[in-house]
């Protein structure tokens, strides 16, 4: 039994140590698109960065919890801040909104539809 809760705890420690990323895409005013990556943390929640080469903009969340939903502050290089709201349609993939300081809301994307954008 003792083997059996060793070998539990290095999984999720293992688990725990893994970092996936995803593809993000956010368009803002005037069709102006981001592009970037989100890195997702086990238990840890992540971050996201996206750049459309003269700006750039970054944000941290923590883990959905029970309902798929996540919010998170963001902050531009331009001075812009804002906070975002994103859903989980898969644990790979979804999006949401940004709500920016300035009244603007730009479009978040993350996961395989972020490429098409």
């Amino acid at each position: 039994m003792k083997t059996i809760s060793m070998i539990a705890a290095a999984g999720l420690a293992l688990l725990t140590a893994c970092d996936v990323s995803h593809p993000v895409a956010v368009v803002g005013p005037g069709n102006k698109v981001f592009k970037g990556a989100a890195t997702a943390t086990f238990l840890e929640g992540g971050w996201f960065q996206a750049t459309n080469g003269s700006t750039s903009c970054q944000g941290r969340y923590r883990p959905s919890g029970q309902t798929g939903t996540t919010t998170f502050p963001v902050k531009c290089s331009n001075g812009l801040t804002g906070v975002g709201t994103a859903t989980y349609e898969t644990p790979r993939s979804g999006g949401g909104e940004i709500v920016m300081s300035d009244g603007s809301r730009w479009k978040f994307i993350f996961g395989r539809a972020a490429l098409a954008v």
